[in-house]
């Protein structure tokens, strides 16, 4: 189950600081580059951003999937892992639609990761409707169940 951006979270939820850390990076390459520009740049731009800050980022992180036995290798790419906790996609669309949000679930469930950020630098400024968090928590085991 995902929770979304607007729902209520309170003061603590996972990996707040990093997630906090994210946007505030994402706010300052935008403030400097304006909108218009491919998703590709802000990726490039906000992980570069997030190193200066001193937080470890990797980019492009392909990932396998197992499928009834059958290896998929590098059949989806996480844009950025931040401080190994937190999940970033960004884009650059006209808004962000279920689609985007079906992706970063997905990519949140098949990774094992469990905070993700979706980022839409097209939306001017970011902070109205371009930043949208999701905590995606794992079912709980039925108890005395298989």
């Amino acid at each position: 189950m995902a929770r979304r951006f607007r729902e209520p979270w309170g003061e603590d939820y996972p990996h707040r600081e990093v997630t906090e850390a994210v946007i505030a990076a994402a706010l300052r390459v935008q403030s400097a580059l304006g909108p218009g520009l491919e998703a590709e740049v802000y990726r490039i731009c906000l992980a570069h951003s997030l190193q200066l800050d001193g937080r470890q980022v990797l980019r492009d992180v392909s990932q396998d999937l197992v499928f009834e036995g059958m290896l998929l290798a590098g059949v989806y790419t996480l844009d950025l892992v931040v401080d190994g906790k937190v999940v970033t996609l960004v884009r650059t669309v006209g808004r962000l639609d279920d689609v985007d949000f079906e992706q970063l679930n997905s990519r949140l469930r098949l990774s094992g990761y469990e905070v993700g950020l979706l980022l839409n630098f097209r939306a001017w400024p970011l902070k109205q409707g371009g930043i949208r968090r999701m905590i995606h928590t794992r079912p709980k085991p039925a108890e005395g169940g298989c």
